[in-house]
């Protein structure tokens, strides 16, 4: 379990396979929210910020959007063309020796179950 502080955070999520149906809006012909994905953002603190990343091209940025708004994500950033690599953080650690930096892998496609990470400061 991460044990975060109080502080406002910056949340960076992937999209396809983490919060959707990985490749669904390929073969099924539309996005499919995955089970937890609503809870978690429905627990987000409001001054909490959230950027979203994608490797889909920019020409699905419109139907992704749209498909973001009416169930109910929200996002500060949203960003596409990602490469289909690893995705790496780096951040520094605060004097007070608090970590600034975590990240979490989750398998392809499982529910969104970030509740079981977190301490009970979200």
């Amino acid at each position: 379990m991460l044990e975060l502080s109080t502080l406002s955070k910056t949340w960076i999520l992937d999209i396809d396979g983490t919060l959707v149906k990985h490749n669904g809006y390929k073969i099924d012909g539309y996005d499919t929210l995955l089970d937890g994905v609503k809870e978690f953002f429905e627990k987000l603190p409001p001054d909490d910020k959230v950027v979203l990343l994608t490797a889909r091209k920019e020409e699905y940025l419109e139907d992704l959007i749209k498909f973001l708004k009416e169930n109910g994500i929200r996002y500060d950033y949203l960003l596409t063309d990602m490469p289909m690599g690893e995705r790496i953080l780096v951040n520094d650690r605060k004097p007070s020796g608090l970590d600034m930096a975590f990240a979490v892998n989750k398998d392809r496609d499982d529910r969104f179950k970030i509740e079981y990470m977190l301490s009970e400061t979200l």
